[in-house]
């Protein structure tokens, strides 16, 4: 790494990031495990600048040329697909669905069993504005409950539950790790198709790990399907498995919704049970 930082010096995060190697959190992660060289030297410092004008910068021994240009996409995730770039038990993930040359990355996260709409991108800056806290985009999901939650269970859920952070999810009424339990923030929720295990609409702020899952078994219910149907501005408009990048319109709302400026979508997102309707021109597929 230069001895002295010029003007053009930038976080190693930063650069790794817009040369499309990894998200900005991906990129922290390979310093630190030592993947990345500057000038022939291994830097595991998070922190560390560069100017990528001038040091030459390597990841994996590859060599980056630059930033790539910005892309975003979205996708239908089907289940079944982490949405990660890679899975230490070998399951398939989300990046199979994008045979491109820029790489991409997700923003934000579909747990392995849920589907639906999934935002990729390139922009690293974009991505953290969308998903750090303050942004408060929302994001609407259908989700089917095996059997009928009472008024009072739907009550708590619009008011906010206490959920664990971790990962798992105990059986209802299992023992709760008290020490790191968080509070959901409030959620709007109506109820789309009545039956012995309903249809409900759920609009969340935030994109907690499992958080749908969380919340229903907190009050005593299992979830049986989550589809993400809406992001801010964005409805799900694509077949499972399809994908299509943005428009530079839609683009532009994105980022007035990071800024808190939401864009109300043009549509109604589709129901449960009905096929979203795709887009008037085809959709660009990878």
């Amino acid at each position: 790494m230069t001895e002295e930082i010029g003007t053009g010096a930038q976080r190693l995060q930063k650069i790794i990031a817009a040369a499309g190697i990894a998200s900005r959190r991906g990129a922290e992660e390979l310093i630190a495990a030592g993947r990345v060289q500057v000038n022939g030297q291994v830097v595991t410092e998070l922190g560390s600048k560069a100017d990528p004008a001038h040091d030459h910068i390597r990841v994996d021994g590859k060599l980056l040329h630059g930033a790539e240009r910005p892309r975003y996409f979205v996708l239908n995730k089907p289940k079944g697909y982490v949405t990660t770039a890679s899975d230490p038990e070998g399951r398939p993930t989300v990046m199979e669905f994008f045979r491109r040359p820029e790489r991409v990355f997700p923003v934000g996260r579909l747990d392995f069993a849920s589907e639906g709409l999934l935002l990729m991108t390139n922009d690293g800056a974009l991505a953290n504005a969308l998903t750090r806290a303050a942004a408060r985009v929302e994001k609407t999901y259908l989700v089917k409950v095996s059997g009928r939650p009472s008024e009072a269970a739907l009550g708590q859920l619009r008011h906010g539950v206490m959920i664990d952070r971790g990962t798992q999810i105990g059986k209802p009424g299992a023992p709760r790790r008290s020490d790191t339990r968080v509070m959901t923030a409030p959620a709007r929720i109506r109820l789309l198709r009545d039956a012995e295990n309903p249809w409900y609409e759920m609009v969340l702020i935030e994109g907690r790990n499992r958080e749908i899952r969380k919340m229903f078994e907190e009050v005593g219910y299992h979830v049986e399907k989550i589809r993400r149907v809406g992001y801010g501005p964005l409805i799900l408009d694509l077949e499972p498995g399809r994908t299509r990048e943005l428009t530079h319109e839609e683009v532009a709302a994105l980022r007035r919704a990071a800024e808190g400026k939401s864009d109300k979508p043009a549509r109604k997102p589709p129901g449960p049970g009905r096929p979203p309707r795709s887009r008037a021109r085809r959709p660009r597929t990878q």
